[in-house]
């Protein structure tokens, strides 16, 4: 976003429209990854290794088949698609668009490959090898972001083919090291991969409701930047660096979600119900320390962070005000609202979350953020206000939900 920003404003906008597609793409991705997450790290629990590496075998297959169909889809009706979602928008950032979306669509197999090999080590605890895979995979982007764009001028097509390079390279590498020997769930042998519809049915049990329910959301936002559209290229700016900025001071509540699927798999297998509570609060804890810190750091430099991007007066201001108005409305809710939820999707409350997700996000998410947005005219403010609301509403729910369980013991 930094690099393509020094193009045009309509090159990030562009490539911004089609980063809220590519989430949706990703998220449903990681909804697939907690189901395998959550059954591998079960029978890694109960010590049941011969199952666990079947079940990263099934992982493999649908993620493999959802991203190759997402692929062809995004490919041959990426016009149509964009048109559907966004509407009618400037040439110039339909062109970035395109360019955009057919190349970032080539790299979903890739990605997919790479999220279940994630999905896979970090359901036997060893997240480091995708920390490590991740870091190499950024770097290989950020350093090929910068010489497509500066040296060779590819502007659009640049920034999507370094993306496409790097996902390419760290779903090879992924998938050489979950046949390594030294994986202690290594997926050996072509059998391996034959459907085993049991072990599928549970994953897809966890990771449907949690696909959807992620997949949705995305949707929401969507449907949220659909209106923001109509309030031209700086609301659209803005909110895009928006996004893109907040994905950092998130990270710990992400990163502890993770681990928390983990955990609580691995204690459920084995049959530890009393250290499925105790350690999701103390993980708790953490997530909101390190949220906490974020936050604090992103409110007092805002608009040192967004001067990075080179975007307009407005646009600028707009900004730096959105991201204010998250770091202190996001510090209270935020953890319970995503941090939570994947303690009850492991415990076996993914429809519960899924349900409660997808209400929070079309009631008050998408139609407060239209009544704030466009009948109070509130504009880009007026979505995120909206955005807060759902937030508050879900991170309610999942808490009382969590405490019912722990009460009667669940």
């Amino acid at each position: 976003m930094l690099v393509i920003s020094t193009v045009s404003q309509s090159a990030l906008t562009g490539v911004a429209l089609i980063e809220n597609i590519n989430r949706l793409i990703i998220q449903i991705m990681a909804g697939f990854s907690m189901g395998g997450i959550a059954v591998c790290s079960l029978y890694f629990g109960k010590k049941d290794e011969e199952t666990a590496k079947k079940v990263c075998a099934q992982l493999e297959i649908i993620m493999l088949i959802f991203s190759v169909l997402m692929m062809l889809i995004c490919i041959i009706g990426n016009k149509a698609l964009i048109s559907l979602i966004f509407g009618n928008i400037d040439n110039d950032v339909m062109k970035s668009a395109q360019t955009f979306l057919v190349i970032s669509a080539l790299s979903y197999p890739f990605l997919g490959i790479y999220n279940a090999g994630a999905a896979i080590f970090r359901s036997s605890g060893n997240s480091k090898i995708s920390m490590q895979l991740s870091f190499l995979m950024n770097i290989i982007n950020l350093c090929l972001n910068m010489m497509f764009v500066f040296l060779f001028h590819l502007e659009v097509l640049g920034v999507a083919t370094a993306s496409l390079i790097s996902r390419a390279l760290s779903g090879i590498i992924i998938s050489y090291l979950v046949c390594s020997p030294k994986n202690p769930i290594q997926i050996k042998g072509i059998r391996v991969f034959r459907p085993k519809i049991d072990l599928i049915k549970k994953i897809l049990n966890i990771a449907v409701p949690s696909g959807i329910e992620n997949g949705m959301f995305q949707i929401g936002k969507l449907a949220v930047v659909s209106m923001i559209a109509v309030l031209g290229t700086d609301a659209i700016a803005a909110n895009a660096v928006g996004y893109t900025i907040i994905d950092f001071p998130n990270i710990p509540g992400v990163a502890i979600g993770l681990a928390l699927i983990t955990v609580v798999g691995q204690c459920r297998g084995a049959g530890e119900y009393e250290q499925v509570y105790k350690y999701t609060r103390k993980l708790l804890k953490y997530a909101y320390l390190g949220d906490w810190l974020c936050k604090f750091i992103l409110f007092i430099f805002a608009k040192e962070i967004v001067s990075l991007f080179s975007l307009s007066v407005d646009a600028t201001n707009t900004a730096v005000l959105i991201l204010r108005c998250f770091s202190v409305a996001s510090i209270v809710i935020w953890p319970l609202s995503f941090t939570l939820p994947n303690a009850l999707r492991a415990m076996g409350d993914a429809k519960f979350t899924m349900t409660v997700s997808i209400v929070s996000m079309w009631i008050f998410r998408v139609i407060s953020s239209y009544i704030l947005a466009i009948v109070f005219k509130m504009g880009v403010l007026g979505l995120w206000i909206g955005m807060f609301i759902d937030w508050y509403f879900r991170g309610i729910i999942f808490s009382v939900r969590f405490f019912a369980r722990k009460k009667k013991n669940l």
